[in-house]
């Protein structure tokens, strides 16, 4: 067993931003699946949304933010993320992460949905240039531990301890699949995070890497969690259609920066979609691209940046030139062939404006919670901003009352007896394209009942399988992962089920207007709403 005063469960910006702020009064444990760079933070390009810059304003940052969300923000929590925005980004320059700047001063760009330039960025590598100043400093400090290749299978609550401590439901820590040894080992801690990000390997087609499975969500809800709002999935207009490269993003910046969207025969199209254009917001921009795609029946359309001068495309952009060019495309003189795909979840684990979720103990920030910011639709560039300020908010929150070293509860050995090792694999891999195609296919950008129907039986047969699978063989982090695509697939689909509208990023062609009267208010699922998943 290992026991720590706080357990994290990810390695992105949440997770290493709690990681540092923790550590400061306990010992801190770090649960990452892969190498701890491997995280949907290490992909971001466009940057961070905060005011800096005269002429905007704190007002503007929040009705820009509720205008996207199509009325379901929770306006106290837009408001002080954006407030604190500012703080977070300078503890961020003060550890070292070298935004970009103009003449001194941070170069602040423009993305779909702002009124002003407000995007903190460097270059074409925001995400990239922050993990690893944060990741630099947990890899220096005495009392954070990082164990690589590790993943987490369930949260340890009541029924898991030796002695139930009675009271309130709770977590204890989780239970944790060493990949390499392949045991089962309990992590033990007072307070618990999920910081594992989103779930875009739920879909077919992704921006995400192979890491965003939902497994934060799953755990979560297997626990007694409250969830909110999956059904409203972010699919980026603009990801590289190349057969090289299935999960390239291009970055919303090319848009802010005059990138236009282009038919095969070159003639412009979302004049016709929004008096915004390229800068609508993305529900808009994605579902304008679907649009075009099922009537034209084109394979893809194109983002022109051609007009714009070659020097700047290769200064402001440097990594998705060098990689677009490394695939045969110079997006100097071609235009760049882009589709939709699954981007970021706007739904969650519900949690207060302090990160906590409706199990004692237990905290979700960044993209595995539900907070409020987002409302229906994401605002560019808010994600990482809500990491860092909800980061900080959750450490201090769960700082009160603390005592360093204090056991709360023992945790059972995991049992595995009477399992054996799957052998034939080729049941997981087909059952994954399966599911993943399912969702693609009738819950996607354009969404209606019957679908939706069809995806409830299909997803409820592969989950049988898999349940039987979990029970009788040897874990695998395969397995796990796909035991949790399937269960988010679910919720998913009965959040989608439950909303007889369409609002922000859920459009259904069965209830095509927005209704305000009855759909005015949040999605949520407990696990008593869909059958609890009995677990060891």
């Amino acid at each position: 067993m290992k026991t720590s005063d706080f357990l994290i469960i990810g390695s992105g910006i949440a997770g290493l931003s709690l990681a540092l702020r923790l550590a400061e009064r306990g010992r801190v444990n770090i649960v990452t699946k892969r190498d701890p760079s491997d995280s949907n933070t290490n992909l971001a390009q466009g940057g961070i949304a905060s005011v800096f810059k005269q002429g905007d304003s704190f007002e503007l940052h929040v009705e820009d933010t509720l205008g996207a969300g199509a009325g379901l923000c929770r306006r106290d929590v837009v408001e002080f993320v954006v407030r604190e925005g500012p703080d977070r980004i300078r503890d961020l320059i003060s550890m070292g992460v070298p935004f970009s700047r103009n003449r001194g001063e941070l170069d602040l760009g423009l993305e779909g949905g702002h009124s002003r330039n407000r995007i903190v960025h460097c270059a074409d590598l925001t995400g990239k240039a922050v993990e690893q100043t944060l990741l630099d400093a947990v890899n220096c400090h005495p009392d954070i531990e990082v164990y690589r290749h590790h993943m987490g299978v369930n949260l340890i609550c009541e029924r898991h301890l030796e002695q139930n401590p009675g009271g309130a439901a709770a977590v204890y820590g989780a239970y944790v699949l060493d990949e390499v040894s392949g045991r089962v080992i309990p992590f033990a801690a007072q307070r618990t995070f999920l910081a594992t990000g989103g779930a875009g390997k739920v879909y077919l087609y992704t921006s995400n890497p192979d890491v965003a499975t939902g497994d934060g969500l799953a755990m979560a809800y297997r626990a007694g969690a409250q969830i909110a709002n999956l059904e409203f999935v972010q699919f980026h207009p603009t990801c590289l259609y190349h057969s090289e490269m299935t999960s390239f993003l291009l970055s919303e910046a090319l848009r802010g920066e005059g990138g236009r969207l282009i038919r095969t025969d070159g003639t412009t199209f979302m004049e016709r979609y929004h008096d915004r254009r390229e800068l609508a917001p993305r529900d808009v921009v994605a579902r304008a691209i679907d649009n075009e795609l099922k009537t034209s029946g084109d394979a893809c359309v194109y983002l022109d940046l051609t007009h714009l001068e070659s020097a700047f495309i290769e200064r402001r952009f440097p990594n998705i030139f060098k990689t677009c060019f490394g695939l045969g495309i110079d997006m100097r003189t071609e235009p760049i062939p882009v589709v939709p795909a699954t981007h970021y979840f706007c739904g969650g684990v519900d949690v207060d404006a302090n990160g906590k979720a409706s199990v004692d103990n237990l905290y979700a920030v960044g993209e595995a919670s539900h907070t409020g910011l987002h409302g229906a639709n994401r605002l560019a560039s808010n994600s990482l901003l809500e990491a860092l300020v909800f980061a900080q908010r959750s450490a201090d929150a769960a700082l009160e009352g603390f005592e360093r070293g204090r056991v709360t509860g023992t945790p059972k050995p995991w049992e595995e007896e009477g399992t054996e090792d799957l052998k034939d694999s080729v049941i997981l891999e087909h059952d994954w394209n399966e599911a993943r195609q399912i969702m693609w296919d009738y819950v996607g950008i354009v969404r209606s009942d019957h679908r939706l129907e069809i995806a409830k039986k299909r997803i409820d047969q592969l989950r049988e399988t898999v349940v039987s699978l979990y029970w009788n063989c040897r874990l695998t982090r395969d397995l796990l992962e796909l035991r949790n695509i399937i269960l988010v697939g679910k919720l998913i689909i009965e959040c989608a089920l439950r909303r007889k509208e369409s609002r922000g990023l859920h459009f259904t062609e069965s209830y095509p207007y927005r209704d305000d009267e009855n759909y005015a208010a949040d999605t949520i699922v407990l696990p008593e709403d869909t059958g609890p998943e009995v677990v060891r």
